[in-house]
């Protein structure tokens, strides 16, 4: 299996040849800690997921809700680092195939290093960066050394993304692209059936070859069945880590239902 951008490229291939959409689950590091999270994300790997976004914890996570803002306080607690989030994805790809998405913000990767960041994420089989709060005109310094190690760029499209400002987006991302499905932070209440996010979601895909995946507030079977049909890929993040709280065997039981749901009509 080739690394990076080619890995997750096969991902969605084979979701789009078995007629639906890739489930993309996120889960934080060290979240309660480092063995606990281990265990939860094999649990949700086991059960089914496509591509797993892998939360490096941050101290002021603005973009998510109270779930995963907690799970990475429980996450630093328990002394949640970059290099231990890189280990963590070393221990999961030994394991599974799937595409591996380190998910954070840029403070933590950009102290890191970035050179240094790149190397040691591809070392360790992860095959893709999403920077959360890096906009297209500051993204170079990670992007690049990145895309030199051959890792994707996930960019991020919002509802207020103006048409200029998606051309940049677009223009910059690899693997995928993570279209935010309403205005606010992950977990809030979303409604799946809503004509302006499906039309939302056919204007992404008309303006890119790569696949789209749409995340935020993306709750249940229900949900992601009501999306499967307008994107490539379907993120769900709170509910997992939720579920996650109530032990590994409940996690991997609602990723298959999540899983259960992908399929297109």
């Amino acid at each position: 299996m080739s690394a990076g951008v080619d890995r997750v490229a096969a991902a969605f291939a084979r979701a789009r040849a078995e007629n639906r959409a890739a489930l993309v689950g996120y889960l934080t590091g060290f979240d309660p800690d480092r063995n606990g999270s281990l265990e939860r994300i094999f649990a949700a790997c086991d059960g089914g997921l496509d591509v797993l976004e892998l939360g490096v914890p941050f101290s002021d996570p603005t973009a998510d809700g109270p779930t995963i803002q907690a799970a990475m306080t429980r996450a630093l607690a328990s002394g949640a680092t970059v290099a231990g989030a890189l280990a963590l994805a070393a221990e999961i790809r030994r394991r599974f195939e799937l595409p591996i998405v380190l998910f954070s913000y840029a403070n933590p990767l950009v102290s890191y290093g970035p050179e240094r960041l790149s190397r040691e994420t591809a070392e360790a089989g992860a095959d893709a960066l999403l920077v959360v709060d890096l906009p297209p005109e500051h993204a170079e310094v990670l992007r690049g050394p990145a895309s030199a190690r051959g890792l994707g760029w996930v960019g991020l499209i919002a509802p207020t993304t103006t048409p200029a400002r998606r051309a940049r987006v677009l223009a910059a991302s690899t693997g995928f692209v993570y279209a935010v499905s309403l205005t606010g932070v992950t977990g809030a209440p979303l409604d799946p059936s809503d004509p302006a996010l499906h039309a939302g979601l056919a204007t992404l895909r008309s303006a890119s070859s790569l696949p789209i995946v749409v995340g935020f507030g993306v709750r249940k079977a229900e949900d992601v069945r009501a999306l499967a049909g307008h994107a490539d890929g379907v993120v769900v993040g709170s509910a997992l880590v939720e579920a996650g709280a109530r032990g590994p065997a409940a996690l991997g039981e609602l990723v298959k239902t999540l899983r259960a749901g992908t399929l297109r009509a």
